[in-house]
């Protein structure tokens, strides 16, 4: 271990704090009881570090970042960033990652269900200059998932086998959210990172240019003491789209690729409602297809605001003014879509080309116009 990281975190002569050499990143939603014990593991981890611990808070309605700043007026090395309008752990850990200065950061998570008491034998082992990343693993002899339920470790280790044909990167755990690397080997994989869902590690590993040189110590996953779990259904949609993204994102944006998706369950809704409304009950066609393309966009503009823009999701008021603004932007696709369709078809295009030609059209249009006027960012 060098010199500087030996000595006290504070001057006797000046009394300033010594440059952090360790920073560790510490994404924060809704944890505001957990905040000060976090803090005082950290503290007990590394009494021979100069270290300095970045809360990223996205507005957490609870206080979180209130208490972080509390605690920052007494303890100089405990910082916080505060996000409004942004949500998600990968993209909040490039944030808190980019607000340092600090030459080697870790990644941890604000529960205290990763242990801290590893942070020191992770530091030592990145100063021998021979390793970017270290990650702490649950699949290494002598780690394990805790009490995790026997579904949940198997949707893991499922989750694991996919995410190891992109990192080209041997990791045992390529979804561990506790890790700790060199700025240097984070910053060659900034430039490609997605930024997508929870699972930072896995973009980074995917994103570096070159595979990493990895070494990996076992921990054992801890049970939540306060507060609840972000995690719900919609990680494994967030984990899809990081996967879509680092497979296809350099060609197609994947925010487009989801846009499209649902674009084409909403086609399979709208048929369906048509067949019911106009032959099952005898609607006549008209009104059957007005009620069908309703059904059809509503049901396009939910999913896409749980999915496609989960982090820029409209609530209250703004998802009334969001499904008009919605509906307007579609009605002027749909029109696109037959005009571009009629005049391919009257200039002798083959009539199922001008109807993909108008599909497409209409795609672009709306993914680009609702990105601009339903869910733009505020």
């Amino acid at each position: 271990m060098g010199q500087l990281n030996l000595l006290p975190q504070a001057s006797a002569v000046t009394g300033h704090s010594l440059p952090a050499q360790l920073a560790i990143v510490v994404p924060a939603f809704n944890e505001i009881d957990n905040v000060p014990l976090l803090i005082a593991a950290v503290t007990a981890a590394l009494p021979n570090v100069a270290w300095e611990i970045v809360f990223v808070d996205d507005n957490s309605p609870d206080g979180t970042a209130a208490r972080v700043r509390d605690l920052a007026m007494e303890n100089p090395r405990v910082r916080v960033v505060q996000r409004y309008g942004r949500r998600g752990l990968a993209s909040a850990c490039i944030e808190g990652v980019m607000a340092t200065a600090a030459p080697f950061v870790a990644v941890m998570d604000a529960d205290l269900q990763h242990d801290e008491r590893l942070l020191s034998q992770m530091f030592d082992r990145l100063q021998g200059g021979d390793i970017d990343l270290v990650v702490g693993s649950r699949y290494v002899e002598g780690g394990s998932f805790g009490d995790w339920t026997r579904g949940r470790t198997a949707a893991s280790k499922l989750a694991t086998r996919m995410a190891t044909t992109l990192t080209r990167t041997p990791i045992s755990d390529p979804m561990s959210g506790f890790f700790m690397m060199t700025r240097t080997a984070f910053e060659r994989s900034l430039p490609r990172l997605s930024s997508v869902g929870f699972k930072i590690l896995l973009d980074i590993a995917a994103s570096a240019p070159a595979p990493l040189r990895v070494a990996e110590v076992p921990y054992t996953f801890r049970t939540r003491q306060h507060g609840e779990s972000k995690l719900d259904s919609l990680v494994l949609w967030e984990y899809f789209q990081l996967i879509l993204d680092k497979a296809f994102g350099r060609v197609i944006p994947v925010r487009f690729m989801s846009f499209a998706m649902v674009g084409g369950l909403g086609l399979l809704v709208h048929f369906f409602v048509l067949s019911i409304l106009f032959v099952g009950i005898g609607t006549s066609f008209n009104a059957a297809q007005t009620v069908a393309t309703i059904v059809a966009i509503s049901n396009n503009f939910f999913l896409n605001n749980l999915l496609t823009y989960r982090d820029q999701r409209l609530r209250g008021p703004a998802l009334l003014r969001g499904w008009v603004s919605f509906y307007l932007v579609c009605a002027t696709g749909a029109v696109a879509n037959i005009g571009i369709a009629d005049w391919l078809f009257d200039h002798q295009t083959f009539w199922v080309f001008s109807a993909i030609a108008g599909v497409l059209v209409s795609v672009v249009w709306n993914y680009a116009m609702s990105s601009i006027f339903t869910w733009r960012k505020r």
